[in-house]
């Protein structure tokens, strides 16, 4: 019988060693999460708390006795780390790869510094830091992709800024605690139907209350004494009171006085005019005094007329000191000649006399922004300074409207120079001024990323018509960072990250989506042809610009992909291709697979007007372009 049932010996371990391999999957797992979470102590301090947390066991294993794990299923579903004394940075990136994390609990600990990046935890559904020492702002676009985010305690901190409006984008936002803060501004207008918890008391807000959080006790808004309306009292109406019925009465008489006395002056001055034609005998010194009294008093007029007249409001906030000086009031009596005009905003060239050519750019959509958010938000612009940023020079607040002040480039911008050249009577930008226009772009970005760390996506809004070039084609990106003071129910309708593939599929903004901009636009700038994704809001039925490129073979690029108008120079076609695949590579639907901005910025400065390397396409294979024409027509960019 044992010969017979020999054979059957390499199977029985076949199947022996199939069986083990399977059990091997789940440490393996196991192993990762253990890895990750021992990261996330590494960032801490005073982390002697979590000594059990080593690699004697694994996190969710029978025997773990890792404090604060929650685990379901033998995975990690939550961190419970409360009253333990923790200090550090909250390492977020190392709990995003916790696929199965949703809920994080750092209560009562010692954490301190500038909001961490939570909103990268896109699956949280309860989010708990309250009564730690966390400060500053919380950009207004945090909570955008946090669509399953049902909890949200923050209590207790030093946050500061207005409170984000992009609370009011969680479908299934239940509680919200940020009483015992710094928070300025209005309360954004929060109506989920789901949300039974809310308290913002002692902070620094002001304004009306929403309307839909009326029926919130009236505890959830004490010590905000700017607030006002249901369930607190009534809001002040906007009739007159009895004392400044008074002070108008005053300046009203005070200003009569002043103009009786001026005409009082000219009459008499008209008489010893006509005195002194009659009396050749008048001195000299007394007409030199007289006249000295007419000016004065004419100056007198003029300067109390003017303070009446234009107050306080029509004032301009100068962001430096070394700039000329001009109000509203000589803006708006300079030559105007209109730029643009849209649904949310339009752009005027005002001509200041002998002065420079200013460009005024009027907002309709940020009408939800107070007064101190807005002003802090556009003094932290204002401090951003390098030669591919158009500088802010002043702006102007009204609750109804808001004004951005930026001086007047005369080369218009790159959207014009690619598509209404012609109509201009301008010549087309050769491949040497569009690859400079290129790497401008990308040194202007990359600044904006190193500079205003904390917001989702530094720029927002980049496009063509936001990059404006100068006499050397140096460009200058314009509307940078306006995405926190834009209002976000009109946000996605305005500005180029909304239209991104991560937006559209999943309503995500991430640190990627500036470079899926900036992808799109090195593909306008190469192909000549505008992004349907920006015309219409993107519902264009127009092919959109990265799948068109892919659907046409690397081979055929220099014919039918790059723009006839652009031209070549000797040996340039290759460094060409090399910045067309660049493009693609940042515009990537696939984020995983997407560069970074550091990547696509030392490739993009790798680029040379020309080169002596025939072999353009080893980049991508046929096949690779096919597999990538594949995916593009499964997922719509």
């Amino acid at each position: 019988m044992a010969p017979s049932g020999a054979p059957w010996v390499p199977i029985i371990f076949i199947i022996i060693n199939i069986i083990m391999i399977n059990h091997l999957v789940v440490p393996s797992s196991a192993a990762s999460e253990t890895e990750l979470l021992l990261k996330f102590k590494e960032s801490l301090q005073d982390n002697n708390k979590l000594s059990s947390w080593n690699e004697s066991s694994s996190p969710c294993g029978e025997k773990s006795h890792w404090v604060g794990v929650l685990c379901y299923n033998g995975k990690i579903w939550g961190l419970k780390l409360e009253n333990m004394g923790l200090k550090g940075t909250v390492d977020v990136y190392s709990l995003k790869e916790l696929s199965n994390l949703r809920t994080l609990s750092f209560m009562n600990n010692d954490f301190e510094g500038s909001w961490p990046e939570f909103h990268a935890l896109i699956g949280l559904k309860t989010l708990y830091i309250s009564n730690n020492k966390f400060s500053g702002e919380i950009p207004g676009e945090t909570f955008q992709g946090m669509q399953w985010l049902k909890k949200l305690h923050l209590s207790n901190n030093q946050f500061t800024s207005s409170i984000p409006t992009s609370l009011i984008l969680l479908p299934r936002l239940m509680e919200l605690r940020m009483e015992n803060n710094k928070f300025t501004g209005n309360i954004p207008k929060l109506s989920q139907k789901t949300l039974k918890s809310f308290n913002v008391a002692n902070n620094r807000l002001h304004g009306q209350i929403p309307a839909t959080l009326s029926h919130m006790p009236p505890s959830s808004f004490a010590g905000n004494e700017g607030l006002c309306g249901a369930p607190l009292e009534a809001c002040p109406s906007n009739k007159p009171s009895t004392i400044s019925i008074v002070v108008v009465a005053v300046v009203v008489g005070v200003a009569v006085i002043v103009i009786v006395l001026v005409i009082f002056m000219l009459n008499r001055r008209k008489q010893q005019s006509s005195a002194s034609l009659e009396n050749p005998a008048s001195t000299p010194q007394r007409k030199s005094h007289a006249k000295d009294l007419d000016d004065a008093s004419v100056r007198s007029a003029s300067s109390a007329s003017t303070h009446s007249r234009r107050g306080d409001t029509m004032k301009l906030t100068f962001i430096k000191d070394d700039r000329e000086k001009f109000d509203l009031t000589e803006l708006l009596r300079a030559s105007a000649e209109i730029l643009g005009s849209g649904c949310y905003s339009s752009s005027y060239k005002a001509s200041m006399g002998n002065g420079p050519m200013m460009v005024v750019k009027r907002f309709k959509a940020m009408n939800n922004v107070g007064r101190e958010e807005f002003q802090e938000h556009m003094r932290r612009i204002g401090r951003l300074k390098h030669p591919n940023l158009l500088p802010l020079v002043a702006y102007y607040y009204r609750r109804e409207e808001k004004l951005l002040v930026t001086d007047f480039v005369q080369n218009g911008s790159l959207a014009v120079r690619l598509h209404a050249y012609q109509g201009l009577g301008q010549p087309s930008l050769d491949w040497p001024t569009r690859l400079k226009i290129v790497k401008g772009i990308a040194k202007g970005l990359e600044f904006l990323y190193r500079e205003m760390p904390s917001l989702i996506a530094p720029h927002g809004n980049l496009k063509s018509s936001n990059v404006l070039l100068t006499e050397s084609f140096e460009p200058l990106l314009n509307d940078y960072g306006l995405a926190p003071v834009v209002n976000q129910e009109l946000a996605h309708d305005i500005m180029s990250i909304y239209k991104s593939p991560e937006y559209v599929q999943n309503g995500r903004v991430t640190k990627k989506t500036d470079v899926w901009t900036l992808g799109v636009l090195i593909l306008e700038t190469l192909t000549g042809k505008f992004p349907a994704n920006f015309l219409h809001q993107g519902k264009s039925k127009e092919e959109d610009l990265p799948k068109w490129v892919l659907s046409i073979s690397p081979e055929e690029w220099p014919n039918k992909v790059f723009d006839k108008e652009m031209g070549s120079t000797r040996n340039s076609d290759g460094e060409m291709v090399k910045l067309l695949k660049i493009g693609l590579g940042c515009c990537e639907a696939d984020m995983d697979k997407r560069w970074d901005l550091k990547e696509a910025v030392e490739k993009i400065q790798e680029v040379k007007e020309r080169e002596n390397d025939d072999d353009f396409y080893s980049t991508y294979s046929e096949a690779d372009m096919k597999s990538r024409r594949g995916l593009s027509d499964e997922i719509n960019f």
